[in-house]
């Protein structure tokens, strides 16, 4: 069953927005703009988060406007299975306490599909933002779509999320990711 996000809770983990294949995906802007509001928020909602690399030797490193954005504290990962849900993911999550996991990444029917698997199938609860994730082609992005949704991950958008870790109006975090938002 899904609760409210709780930003104590919840991680953010953005999946191979990396180098050669960001550059070719029909939906980069809205990945990357989608993307850079997520990792602003949650340096200011205190919502961990890290960042895999699929592969960099071959494919690059993070998309620039991204790594750009990240502290200190947020872990990038190099990894080579399809899963993001390696080893090292797993004892964070297990350290951090984390109930449920933001997904934002490319591609949406391969990398991210296998790691919402290996998620839900751990018990963990999984959103997937669909403005800030992508395939090479329409068909598989919504494939992608389709196959999250089966394993049991909230198919949902940027603004959703935000608003629900927020859980109120009124405050300074709610003013600063408005205005991120508009």
């Amino acid at each position: 069953m899904y609760h409210p996000l709780d930003p104590a809770t919840t991680l953010f983990m953005v999946i191979d927005i990396q180098g050669k294949l960001a550059q070719i995906m029909p939906r980069r802007e809205s990945i990357l703009k989608n993307t850079s509001i997520m990792i602003q928020s949650c340096h200011m909602l205190g919502v961990p988060l890290c960042v895999t690399e699929q592969y960099p030797a071959g494919l690059g490193h993070t998309d620039p406007a991204l790594l750009e954005l990240l502290r200190e504290e947020d872990p990038v990962l190099e990894k080579i299975t399809f899963s993001a849900y390696t080893d090292e993911v797993q004892q964070m999550l297990e350290q951090k306490r984390i109930a449920n996991v933001v997904i934002a990444g490319i591609e949406t029917h391969i990398c991210v599909f296998q790691t919402i698997r290996s998620l839900t199938g751990a018990g963990f609860g999984v959103y997937l933002l669909q403005d800030a994730a992508g395939s090479r082609s329409e068909e598989n992005y919504l494939s992608g779509l389709d196959l999250a949704r089966q394993m049991g991950a909230v198919v949902t958008n940027t603004e959703s999320v935000l608003f629900d870790l927020l859980g109120k109006a009124g405050t300074g975090e709610f003013k600063a990711i408005s205005k991120l938002v508009k």
